[in-house]
């Protein structure tokens, strides 16, 4: 499946970097400047669009026609506070001779108390979320720089117009480079080259993309 992805307030503005991905088979990929991508696709997928700064957006896949998606802008709204009057206490420096260390007090549930906790879980799942993102948007620019068709060419000695069936059936996930730090791609591409050539011609393909209508 192709598409582009564009911001959706500047619509003609494309989006690089997009990690797009699929995720009923994990693939993924990144968009190129123009916010192009394709990646490997079939009716009822789920994909996934995630950009840092940006909201994530996600479809289900009725047709595998080419398709524009419009990314929103990831907004924090706080709520204004309106200071009318300020007074300082001209005791503030002055220290009681008689004063004695403050017992803290524990306002826990399980002392009947009130816990305010004034938004802070929201905001740091979506600090976290946010991190995750752009650790995934990080991850991607280094896939792309090591799983390329230039260096697999350079180790594989491959230079058919089938390995980018290759590049797209084995690009490795965020997941898997992240859980090998740090990530081995030369043996990766040694390995999963060698797994691809012992497919059957067939399995070895990427599945066609759909014609545009109108085209013969």
């Amino acid at each position: 499946m192709t598409g582009n992805v564009f911001d959706n307030e500047q619509r003609s503005t494309a989006l690089q970097g997009v990690a797009v991905r699929n995720l009923t088979t994990k693939a993924v990929v990144v968009t190129d400047k123009d916010g192009h991508y394709a990646i490997p696709a079939k009716t009822g997928d789920l994909l996934t669009y995630a950009l840092v700064g940006y909201q994530t957006d996600t479809i289900y896949l009725v047709n595998l026609f080419p398709k524009n998606t419009y990314l929103r802008m990831s907004v924090n709204n706080l709520n204004p506070v309106n200071i009318t009057t300020t007074k300082i206490s001209p005791f503030l420096d002055t220290k009681d001779p008689e004063a004695t260390p403050a017992r803290r007090v524990d306002y826990s549930k399980n002392r009947g108390g009130l816990r305010l906790g004034l938004g802070y879980g929201k905001w740091r799942r979506q600090q976290e979320k946010e991190q995750q993102l752009e650790e995934a948007a990080d991850i991607n620019e280094e896939i792309s720089k090591n799983f390329n068709k230039e260096v697999i060419q350079k180790l594989v000695k491959y230079k058919e117009k089938d390995l980018d069936d290759y590049i797209g059936m084995y690009r490795p996930t965020v997941d898997q480079v992240k859980a090998e730090k740090p990530f081995n791609y030369t043996l990766y591409i040694a390995t999963t080259f060698s797994e691809w050539q012992k497919l059957p011609p067939d399995a070895r393909k990427l599945p066609p993309l759909p014609k545009l209508k109108g085209n013969n």
